[in-house]
C-alpha cells in the first residue's frame, strides 16, 4: 500500500517513526545515535557516495525530527551536507546554439559575459553574468535556458539562493514557511522541523494525570489523506494514540466564516487571515496592506481558544497539512491556545511508531462542523463560506471575492490592490496550489483531493454554519 507521493517523503517518515518509537519507550537519548544505522544498514545501497555520508545526513534528519536548530526561528531548514547533487543554477548555453553570425546574445549583454569558441558557439562567463536573462530573450534558436534548482523553482517568493559552497540558503525575511521547497527537493535536503516529541510528551503526561486532557484538532483536509483506510478509522487511530478527544478544525472555520463576514461588511474590504503563509507574505512583501488583513484568528487558533475556554486543563495539538502552521503556533497571539502542531506525515509516523494498523479499527465519526467549514480545505471554500454566512446573518453586503490559488495568484491580487485596480472586496489567500489540500505536510497531493473534500463536506450533519455553531 502506497502512503506517500515520493521516496523522499518515505525516508523522512522513517526517521520520524524511529524517533517517535524511542520517545514512547523513553530510550531516545540513549538510542539516538543508532537511528541512522537502523534505517541504513551497512550493506544497504545508498544514493550517496557511501553509507557513511548517508548516515551523516540521516543524523541531521534526526535532529530536525527532534525539533531542529532552536536558534533558527524558521521552521524550514536546509541540510547542507545533503544539498550537493543539483547542477549549478543560472543561464547556460545548450546544444541548440547554431553558432550564428548575428551574435545578438553578445550584443545585448552589458556585462561582456558572452564569448564564442572557434565554432562560433556561445559561452557564458559565470563570473560576469548577473542572470538578467536578456541573452535568452534575443536568441533566435532559444538555445540559452535558465536552469533553476527545484527548490528555487518551487519558491515563488524568491527566498532561496545558492551559497558559494553550492548549497541552498533560505532568507528568513522573505520565507513564508509554506514548505513548497521541502516537497519539491528531490534529495530531501530541505525539511521542516518536527514537534512530534512535544506531542508525545503531552500524551504521556496526560496518561499519568486524569485531570489533564489532550485534544486533537484535525484539519478538514484529512479527508483527502490516508486513502488506504476510512476516515472514521483514522479518527479512532488518533484516539488510540492517547488523545482525549478529536475535534474538527472545520468547526473553527465555521466560527471564522461567521465573524469574518461581519468584519467584511463593516470595513468594506478584507483579506483573509486563515493561511499563515499568506499573512506572512503580506507582512514581508506588502506591509502597507496589513491593515486590510482580517483581525480574526485562523480556524485552528479560534477553535483552540474555544477549547481552552471550556476546558481549563486542555492541551491542544493541531494536526494538518501545513508547515506554516508550526510557525503560526509560535506567534504571541496564538501560542496561548495551540501547544503543538503536527503534519499528516507525522501522524502516520505516530501510528506506525505504536504499531497501530488503522485499517483494522472501528470507525469514529466527526460530527462537529458544517459543509462550509469543511470546504475551507480547498481553494474557494473560504469565499463560499463567507458568502453563506452573509446570507445566514441577513447581512446586505455585495460580496465580490477573488480566490487566490497559490502564492503567485496571491501576489497578482495584492499588486492590483496596491495599485487600486482590483475589482474585488475580499481576497481569499491560499499559499499552496489547491489550498490546504496542497500543503507540504500532506501524504499525497493531487487534483482528486478536492473532490474528496467536497464529498466529506456533503456528509456533514449540520447543513448551515449557524446550525454547526449552535452546538457550542
Amino acid at each position: 500500500m502506497r502512503k506517500f507521493d515520493t521516496k523522499v517523503q518515505h525516508l523522512k517518515y522513517k526517521v520520524l517513526r524511529e524517533v517517535a518509537r524511542r520517545a514512547w519507550a523513553g530510550t531516545l537519548q540513549k538510542d539516538v545515535l543508532d537511528i541512522p544505522k537502523a534505517i541504513v544498514p551497512g550493506k544497504q545501497p545508498t544514493v550517496r557516495c557511501c553509507v557513511y555520508k548517508e548516515r551523516a545526513i540521516l543524523s541531521e534528519r534526526v535532529k530536525l525530527a527532534m525539533g531542529g536548530d532552536e536558534q533558527n526561528p524558521n521552521v524550514i531548514e536546509v541540510i547542507d551536507i545533503a544539498c550537493d547533487e543539483c547542477p549549478a543554477a543560472g543561464y547556460e548555453v545548450t546544444g541548440s546554439c547554431r553558432g550564428c553570425l548575428a551574435h545578438r546574445c553578445e550584443d545585448v549583454c552589458k556585462r561582456g559575459a558572452i564569448s564564442f569558441d572557434h565554432n562560433h558557439v556561445a559561452y557564458i562567463d559565470k563570473s560576469k553574468c548577473v542572470e538578467c536573462g536578456q541573452c535568452a530573450k534575443v536568441c533566435p534558436y532559444y538555445a540559452i535556458i535558465n536552469r533553476k534548482r527545484p527548490c528555487q523553482e518551487a519558491c515563488k517568493v524568491k527566498a532561496i539562493s545558492i551559497t558559494e559552497d553550492n548549497a541552498a540558503a533560505i532568507d528568513n525575511e522573505k520565507c513564508v514557511q509554506c514548505g513548497a521547497c521541502v516537497y519539491q527537493c528531490p534529495f530531501g535536503a530541505i525539511s521542516d522541523k518536527s514537534y512530534i516529541l512535544q506531542a508525545i510528551d503531552l500524551i504521556k503526561r496526560s496518561e499519568k494525570n486524569a485531570n489533564y486532557r489532550v485534544y486533537a484538532l484535525v484539519a478538514p483536509s484529512i479527508s483527502s489523506q490516508f486513502t488506504y483506510a476510512k476516515l472514521g478509522q483514522v479518527v479512532t487511530g488518533i484516539m488510540e494514540l492517547g488523545f482525549g478527544a478529536v475535534v474538527e478544525a472545520a468547526l473553527g472555520a465555521d466560527m471564522v466564516a461567521q465573524t469574518e463576514a461581519r468584519e467584511l461588511a463593516e470595513k468594506g474590504f478584507l483579506t483573509s487571515s486563515c493561511c499563515p503563509a499568506f499573512v506572512q507574505y503580506i507582512e514581508s512583501a506588502f506591509p502597507d496592506l496589513l491593515p486590510l488583513v482580517s483581525h480574526n484568528l485562523s480556524p485552528m487558533a479560534a477553535l483552540a481558544q474555544y477549547v481552552k475556554t471550556i476546558d481549563k486543563t486542555a492541551k491542544v495539538v493541531f494536526i494538518g497539512p501545513c508547515t506554516a502552521k508550526k510557525a503560526e503556533a509560535q506567534l504571541e497571539t496564538v501560542r496561548p491556545y495551540v501547544d503543538c502542531v503536527l503534519t499528516f506525515e507525522e501522524l502516520q509516523a505516530l501510528f506506525d511508531s505504536r504499531d497501530i494498523d488503522i485499517t483494522t479499527l472501528e470507525e469514529t465519526m466527526l460530527e462537529n462542523a458544517s459543509y462550509f467549514g469543511r470546504i475551507f480545505a480547498r481553494t474557494g471554500g473560504l469565499s463560499d463560506a463567507v458568502a453563506q454566512s452573509l446570507k445566514e446573518q441577513q447581512i446586505d453586503f455585495p460580496l465580490k471575492a477573488v480566490s487566490c490559488d497559490g502564492i503567485e495568484a496571491c501576489r497578482v491580487a495584492l499588486l492590483k490592490k496596491n495599485k487600486g485596480v482590483l475589482d474585488a472586496n475580499f481576497i481569499e489567500g491560499m499559499a499552496c496550489v489547491g489550498g490546504c489540500i496542497g500543503g507540504a505536510g500532506c501524504l499525497t497531493h493531487g487534483e482528486k483531493n478536492q473532490a474528496q473534500v467536497d464529498v466529506y463536506g456533503r456528509e456533514a450533519q449540520a447543513q448551515t454554519i449557524g446550525e454547526a455553531l449552535s452546538q457550542l
